[in-house]
């Protein structure tokens, strides 16, 4: 388990499951799968004091690559650091790359993916429905020689 402030980051149980569909319930931005898929891959939760407050799937696609399938934050969890925590928590460094797909008009999102070393890879036009909109592709790089492995995040998110 990982902590951040008084977000604790963990895997994802069949426990969970309930909760993870009352969120992903409350927020029409995410993908929304059948909660017990989640448990085929790699899955973590946040916990922000007793209340699971967020979510993030993720799967290997390749050796040393990942995409990020799905991550999504109660709309009154909001704004409080539990999307960084569950970024960190993933423990993204691990892989050469990291893939994402982020609904153009997300805005925080795709700032927050920006703190955290992402750059727009592509665009998948009306890559969502409910509404249909484009998805922004977009890729975590792992850097070599440059005395780190790049950007971890923001220290203050």
């Amino acid at each position: 388990m990982r902590r951040r402030g008084m977000i604790e980051t963990r895997r994802m149980t069949s426990a969970d499951l309930p909760r993870i569909a009352e969120i992903q319930a409350h927020c029409p931005e995410a993908a929304h799968w059948k909660p017990e898929d989640y448990l085929h891959h790699q899955s973590w939760v946040a916990e922000s004091g007793p209340a699971l407050a967020g979510f993030l799937v993720l799967r290997e696609t390749a050796p040393g690559e990942a995409e990020i399938l799905n991550i999504a934050v109660d709309p009154a969890c909001r704004r409080q650091g539990v999307a960084a925590a569950l970024l960190r928590g993933a423990s993204l460094d691990r892989f050469e790359q990291v893939f994402l797909e982020v609904r153009e008009s997300n805005a925080a999102a795709r700032a927050l993916y920006t703190a955290f070393g992402f750059s727009g890879s592509g665009i998948r036009p009306n890559y969502y429905v409910c509404p249909s909109e484009a998805g922004i592709v977009m890729k975590l790089q792992k850097w070599y020689g440059l005395g780190d492995e790049g950007p971890t995040g923001p220290l203050d998110v």
